[in-house]
């Protein structure tokens, strides 16, 4: 019996190539997609040159497609427009992949609430994680909030205002609750979903098990690093002044670190635990996740 295939859209960020390597590693046969020639995650799966805001490029990427992994967003491509992109590239691949067959798509996305307040990032992973529903394929959606890994844009964010900025001036965005993950846990449930049929269609919240402000994350890390740190809340400072100084501070691009920063007013804890019973973890703690990324950086 043939393998079913399974396609790994953005093949090449920091998610794609983690959860590449641990597909394979389950003998699952993938295909990557990649928006720049020659680039290869992996060399032993297929690689497939697309893009998804070029429809006529997705039919070769899709074409006997068991279950797709939907992991892009457009704001590395610039700050301006991000959302308009993120909803044409999404619309472009349920139309494309509804052409070709596809039964499943899993969708990683962002925490947040629902309503006005949400940030412009966050508004447009929840818009993108409705245009996927809408398709005639069944989408399964995991909802994160910070992930924790070495070249994850909020784990270089952090990492650098902690090792750049013993004091910090900070609007009150840093009393916010937050509920980070490690990376290898999001890895281990986005697997987990495509092995497991019961959780097809399902929208699930993943978190590490540690629920604490930004401050306290903060706090925690440079701790693990051996820095004292000072952080005075003021309330004149709102987030979208702040991404400004941040965007000069890390070496993440102000197109991905701003929206994000802004981001950082909304409350981001799971509000269901459901996926634990379906695919159980020993979930690793904010601590140790910080120690095991620092770890890959050195390597890197």
């Amino acid at each position: 019996m043939k393998r079913k295939t399974v396609l790994v859209t953005g093949a090449n960020g920091f998610i794609g190539r983690l959860l590449t390597k641990a597909l394979l590693a389950e003998d699952i046969q993938v295909r990557c997609m990649v928006r720049k020639a020659g680039a290869q995650p992996e060399k032993s799966c297929e690689t497939v040159q697309a893009d998804l805001l070029e429809p006529e490029t997705l039919p070769a990427a899709l074409n006997c497609i068991d279950t797709a992994y939907y992991l892009v967003h457009a704001m590395a491509g610039g700050r301006a427009g991000f959302e308009r992109r993120d909803r044409d590239a999404a619309e472009n691949f349920v139309r494309a992949s509804e052409k070709a067959g596809v039964r499943r798509v899993i969708y990683l996305g962002g925490l947040g609430e629902t309503g006005d307040d949400l940030s412009e990032h966050l508004k447009s992973r929840l818009e993108v994680a409705d245009i996927l529903r809408s398709g005639k394929f069944a989408t399964t959606f995991l909802r994160a909030a910070i992930i924790i890994g070495s070249g994850g844009a909020s784990f270089e964010m952090v990492k650098a205002l902690v090792e750049r900025l013993p004091v910090m001036i900070t609007p009150s965005w840093v009393t916010t609750l937050c509920q980070p993950i490690a990376v290898e846990d999001v890895i281990s449930y986005l697997v987990g979903c495509m092995k497991d049929e019961r959780t097809t269609g399902g929208t699930f919240d993943i978190g590490g098990p540690d629920v604490i402000t930004y401050k306290e994350m903060m706090e925690r890390f440079g701790h693990i690093r051996g820095r004292a740190l000072y952080i005075l809340p003021v309330p004149v400072l709102t987030p979208r002044l702040s991404s400004y100084w941040v965007g000069l501070i890390t070496p993440v691009a102000p197109s991905v670190s701003m929206p994000l920063i802004e981001g950082l007013k909304n409350e981001v804890i799971c509000r269901e635990h459901s996926i634990r019973s379906l695919i159980p973890l020993q979930l690793t703690s904010y601590e140790d996740a910080v120690r095991r990324s620092l770890s890959e950086s050195l390597k890197s």
